[in-house]
């Protein structure tokens, strides 16, 4: 009775010991494949547990492809090659998303007391582990391609949003500027963007690095004007801070994060004179070093500039290094302001209010006559970001399909009657408004009288009458309307 006793706790002492390797065998498994992205690596350390845990000759794995059903992955772990001997191969399927992503199994030596279908459930349990990290990997799989897609599309959105025939502008003015940008865009020299602000300086920097071979890479802008210098130091350059022990700290500026691609400066007369020494080296030589280290560092960037100040002056008094102004003004392009770009504005108008429209998903399509003159009219201290908001501000105001004068903003207004004030009394700045009023309703209309008198809320006799009176060619409206 003694000894059946022993045996009986023997047993169960060995299947304590069982359970506990196989608990331990489905821990590994779970953690080498979850500590990785690296699927075959993960599952060749799955096998090798497996393998280890059943004293197996060979453990294997395939993994077949989600669309095609071929073989997408195989991984092993035990003998290379099986010497010609009998064994048991044992095997569970991988399932996925109920359908089989695979099958493992291990071969066996034959041995007459072994207990198969709890080696099957066991290889079910190891199964599903992998089945867990195979669709995490195929869900990581499809979300970086997604990334990868959206990334060529955007790369490819501003690439086409940068070419030099969506730049706006017909004036003989901006022509020249178009055809300075195409000239300097494919070289890594330096350019300095001289202009108000507001002119659209950003724009023309975007559009020289998207048009370049440096496209690819990053375009990044800095502000320079407004910052204290040490900030901006560590905004350029970076950063080492040294402790008692060595190094404590190290940050790159911008300039190093943007290797390989283009840096735009804003307002780069803002800049210390301090950091213009650092900056000199950059343009001139293409190294730097961090604000308190010791070590030099290769760069390959290119440096773009934009300015609204005068920077002769500003070298005659010594606010800006002489070498670094004549190491950026060797090209140099002249932005003009909007006020001498006249020709353009319309242009430019029509642009801001599709943009607008679309934007605040408005169907405005049009400005109205006697808006589009006030526009031209008006002297644009803001120039183009001026002309943005103001066309944004308009679609925003607009209650129908087009933008009216009363949609434009007061500043407008008050310009256009101070400019209006020296053409002459108040009965003929009174009739110009109706004029005005008149011909807009016709172009609403396209040429239909009926209608545009309906429109101002009038009888189709007094519409008449006025446009006789104004000398309005009423049939020409008919082929300009949109």
């Amino acid at each position: 009775m003694l000894s059946r006793a022993v045996v009986k706790v023997a047993d169960a002492g060995g299947a304590q010991a069982r359970e506990i390797g196989k608990l331990s065998t489905l821990l590994s498994a779970s953690q080498a494949l979850s500590a990785t992205l690296d699927l075959k690596g993960g599952l060749e350390q799955v096998l090798e547990a497996v393998c280890r845990h059943y004293r197996a000759v060979r453990a294997t794995a395939v993994l077949l492809a989600d669309d095609t059903g071929e073989v997408e992955l195989e991984a092993s772990s035990g003998a290379v090659a099986l010497r010609e001997q009998k064994l048991t191969r044992l095997s569970a399927p991988i399932m996925l998303d109920a359908r089989t992503a695979g099958v493992i199994g291990i071969d066996l030596r034959i041995k007459a007391a072994r207990d198969c279908p709890r080696i099957v459930k066991f290889l079910g349990q190891v199964a599903t582990i992998v089945a867990g990290a195979l669709k995490k990997h195929r869900l990581l799989r499809i979300e970086r391609q997604r990334l990868l897609d959206e990334n060529a599309s955007l790369r490819q959105e501003l690439t086409q949003r940068y070419e030099f025939s969506n730049l706006i502008g017909s004036s003989a003015s901006m022509r020249q500027v178009f055809r300075q940008l195409s000239q300097v865009a494919q070289t890594s020299t330096p350019v300095l963007l001289r202009g108000e602000p507001g002119t659209g300086k950003e724009l023309l920097a975007h559009t020289i690095h998207s048009q370049s071979n440096r496209a690819e890479k990053p375009f990044l802008t800095i502000g320079c004007a407004g910052l204290p210098a040490g900030l901006i130091e560590s905004e350029l350059f970076g950063f080492e801070r040294s402790g008692a022990h060595g190094v404590r700290g190290t940050k790159s500026g911008r300039l190093e994060e943007a290797e390989g691609g283009t840096v735009f400066l804003d307002e780069i007369g803002d800049l210390p004179i301090t950091t213009q020494v650092r900056l000199l080296r950059v343009v001139r030589d293409r190294e730097l070093e961090r604000p308190g280290g010791t070590r030099t560092v290769r760069i390959n960037v290119r440096v773009l500039a934009a300015t609204s100040k005068d920077l002769e002056h500003a070298v005659a008094s010594g606010a800006f290094l002489e070498d670094l102004y004549y190491l950026l003004v060797a090209v140099s392009i002249g932005v003009p302001p909007l006020r001498e770009r006249r020709p353009d504005i319309l242009l430019l108008a029509n642009h801001f209010l599709t943009a607008a429209s679309r934007d605040h998903r408005k169907s405005v399509n049009r400005i109205s006559t006697a808006a589009v003159d006030m526009l031209v009219g008006y002297h644009w201290p803001g120039n183009v970001r001026e002309l943005a908001d103001v066309i944004d501000r308009g679609v925003i105001a607009s209650d129908g399909p087009v933008v009216h004068v009363h949609h434009l903003p007061p500043t407008l207004q008050a310009s256009e009657v101070s400019r209006a004030a020296g053409r002459g009394s108040l009965r003929q700045l009174l009739e110009a408004v109706e004029r005005d009023a008149l011909a807009d309703a016709l172009k609403s209309a396209r040429g239909n009288r009926a209608k545009a008198a309906r429109l101002l809320s009038t009888t189709e006799r007094i519409f008449n009458y006025r446009v006789r009176k104004y000398g309005i060619d009423w049939k020409r409206f008919k082929s300009t309307a949109r």
